[in-house]
């Protein structure tokens, strides 16, 4: 299913959706006023490409429907076959999540509803998302490097808008290519105390770069000429496709793994191993240790040598003589298809012990582990 299909698809749910609210007419609230799943039809502009198949990106794992208002979407996607989390604030949502609540019991849904303040130290569970949907909601979270270097750790992709702007409001500074963000007062866009930080387009892919993400697909829609933070005529949108670079996937790790470093990076022992629950049979797996080796490593070391084994099947080794950021990746055999988990064991030839600097066992740096 390409995004156009999907387009299509949500062009045809929503006005059975909408039908229904009308049916439904709560006493003590209102529904969310706009039509959420209009985003899909901007979509085909970006994605004309082989992440068209948007939901593929999941490869099976759930969606994490962030900010997700009356649950539109979430419940749009479980019509298409997805496992949905939908994850808001009732301080901060439309109705309190009366409207999201009050569907999926209309609708008879399976989408999992979870409260989170994304203006806390909030968690996600650590159950691991294959695309996180984050739509409409970063200019309105007060710490937004926070919310993207947490969201990098818990699913492997993100598909993200969010509104921003060319020039400041007296049109007297054009900060697009700087990377910067414009601060907002209480009510000055859309009298809207929950808006914060409107950033440029440049400040935006900063963003993204500082919390470990890689920018697949990036466009803009509405005033491409001299948007502003402020004003309805100045209103642009951008819509973004992300990739973390530092998700672990659906990998349970086992022995062997140091605790993250503030990135989400983790040195590793000479021996380390996981676990990941086993692909469905014919599907296509491939292993991916995303790593890098210091200077440090290299200049006490020299050349080290990695081995990777998957249910006792060996896969190609690799070795690295020079300081750098690598990515391991390897196709699974089908002779390593068995059991109900995949167990990975991996080791590398040589590691520094500990010493008076730092006591651990180090083998190299495991920047991200997944099986696509």
């Amino acid at each position: 299913m390409d995004i156009l299909e999907i387009a299509a698809r949500a062009n045809a749910f929503w006005p059975t959706l909408d039908k229904l609210k009308t049916e439904l007419r709560p006493k003590d609230f209102s529904f969310y006023p706009y039509e959420s799943l209009g985003t899909f039809d901007h979509l085909p502009e970006m994605l004309q490409n082989e992440r068209g198949h948007l939901i593929d990106l999941a490869a099976g794992a759930p969606i994490l429907d962030l900010g997700a208002g009356d649950g539109d979407v979430s419940f749009f996607l479980e019509s298409l076959g997805c496992k949905v989390v939908a994850v808001d604030n009732p301080a901060t949502n439309w109705n309190g999540m009366g409207g999201m609540r009050l569907l999926k019991d209309a609708l008879n849904s399976s989408v999992e509803i979870e409260t989170v303040d994304l203006d806390s130290q909030f968690t996600l569970g650590g159950r691991g998302y294959g695309l996180a949907l984050f739509l409409g909601v970063l200019y309105h979270v007060q710490n937004p490097f926070y919310v993207m270097a947490k969201l990098a750790r818990d699913a492997r992709y993100c598909l993200l808008s969010t509104r921003v702007a060319r020039y400041t409001v007296d049109r007297r500074v054009n900060f697009q290519a700087e990377p910067m963000a414009y601060l907002v007062d209480e009510h000055e866009t859309n009298n809207d105390p929950t808006n914060y930080w409107i950033f440029s387009e440049a400040g935006l892919k900063r963003l993204f770069t500082r919390t470990n993400w890689t920018v697949c697909d990036f466009m803009t829609v509405g005033n491409r000429t001299n948007s502003d933070p402020v004003t309805a005529e100045g209103d642009e949108r951008a819509y973004v496709l992300l990739k973390s670079d530092v998700f672990h996937g659906s990998a349970q790790l086992l022995s062997g793994w140091h605790q993250p470093e503030s990135d989400g990076w983790r040195w590793v022992e000479r021996e380390f191993s996981a676990e990941f629950p086993r692909r469905s049979a014919g599907a296509r797996s491939v292993l991916r240790l995303k790593l890098a080796v210091p200077e440090l490593l290299t200049e006490r070391l020299g050349a080290v040598t990695l081995r990777a084994r998957v249910n006792g099947v060996d896969l190609p080794p690799d070795t690295y003589a020079k300081a750098g950021r690598y990515e391991f990746a390897r196709r699974v055999p089908a002779a390593a298809m068995v059991g109900e988990t995949l167990r990975v064991d991996f080791a590398v030839d040589r590691a520094m012990p500990g010493d008076e600097s730092d006591l651990r066992e180090r083998g190299l740096i495991a920047v991200s582990l997944d099986l696509e």
